[in-house]
């Protein structure tokens, strides 16, 4: 008999009175900001600077700009296999949702779903397995089969009716690019993500989303000082409204000056040709305490859970429900 999976989804919100789950699971970045003695503080100038970042790209009909505000909840896609009875469902993959509160019409928009994208699965490949693989390497390579169980596991929650059930359209996810690579600077430029960017080959993450069915495109939106990766399936440009489009770029610049202050709070914009650095100097911090060192700690923790809760105990349910599955 063939493994299925079932999805249930959980939200809640992020707003300054958010608290991090005190049990296995950690939201990582979130729970990050959202801890220690200037928690609040944290919180409440994070939503600020979203808040700000959305009124300055939507600035048609909004001349003192503050018509728009943005809800943020954290998705939560808690995965069973069927027939288990653990009862303790692995949270496979968690996500954003944006809404938009137009405060004149008083009207709640339909953001877009997606934007940050964390994921234990993706936590183990590569904080633990890809690490593993190259301890015994004499140079740089990724395992065989890399992503793929991971790929075909969110391409499986997509199409899930769970997933259905909750959102209209398919995910966007939004981060920064990458830093061993260079981007070049076309002459396409979009109005709310503003001018696109180019690079000559996919960087790790790029191809490791390109398994879980997601293109990638390259933008740097207007007073950005880098370009932002967007990942996504379908068409970017046409399948997204503008305010949808803004609810990622006003979250995840926010968040990515936040966590890369050295790219995306760089005091100079990107030019022509650029590649990206944490070693660069010439930038400003924000008013927001991010643990970055952590952030790293607990991408290994949550890969190991992910090996001794999902990956080792089913390992031989999963490669047969892998080899089974379309690509």
């Amino acid at each position: 008999m063939s493994t299925e999976f079932t999805f249930a989804i959980k939200r809640i919100r992020f707003d300054e009175h958010y608290r991090p789950s005190e049990n296995t699971r950690t939201t990582t970045n979130f729970a990050n900001l959202a801890r220690g003695s200037s928690r609040q503080e944290n919180l409440r100038n994070t939503l600020s600077m979203i808040d700000n970042r959305f009124n300055a790209l939507a600035h048609w009909d909004n001349p003192r700009g503050d018509r728009y505000s943005v809800q943020l909840d954290i998705i939560t896609a808690e995965m069973t296999l069927e027939g288990e009875h653990s009862g303790t469902p692995l949270p496979l993959i968690e996500i954003l949702k944006t809404t938009v509160i137009d405060q004149h019409t008083h009207e709640r928009i339909d953001g877009m779903v997606g934007n940050n994208f964390s994921s234990y699965v993706r936590d183990y490949d590569f904080s633990v397995l890809l690490l593993g693989h190259n301890q015994h390497q004499p140079a740089f390579s990724t395992p065989e089969g890399f992503g793929e169980l991971h790929g075909k596991l969110f391409k499986c929650f997509v199409n899930s009716s769970a997933y259905q059930q909750h959102f209209n359209k398919p995910p966007v996810i939004c981060l920064s690019v990458s830093s061993s690579k260079t981007y070049h600077r076309t002459e396409n430029q979009h109005p709310v993500l503003g001018i696109e960017y180019q690079q000559n080959e996919y960087s790790l993450t790029d191809a490791y989303f390109n398994k879980m069915g997601l293109k990638v495109r390259y933008f740097m939106p207007p007073n950005s000082a880098a370009p932002l990766a967007f990942y996504f399936t379908g068409d970017l440009l046409a399948d997204y409204t503008n305010l949808e489009l803004i609810s990622t770029v006003s979250t995840m610049d926010t968040f990515q000056k936040i966590y890369r202050p050295e790219i995306y709070n760089a005091n100079s914009a990107a030019g022509r040709s650029y590649q990206p650095s944490l070693k660069h100097q010439d930038y400003s911090l924000t008013r927001i305490v991010y643990d970055r060192e952590e952030r790293s700690r607990l991408a290994i923790e949550q890969g190991r859970f992910a090996e001794e809760h999902f990956i080792k105990p089913y390992h031989a349910k999963l490669e047969q429900w892998s080899s089974n599955h379309a690509r």
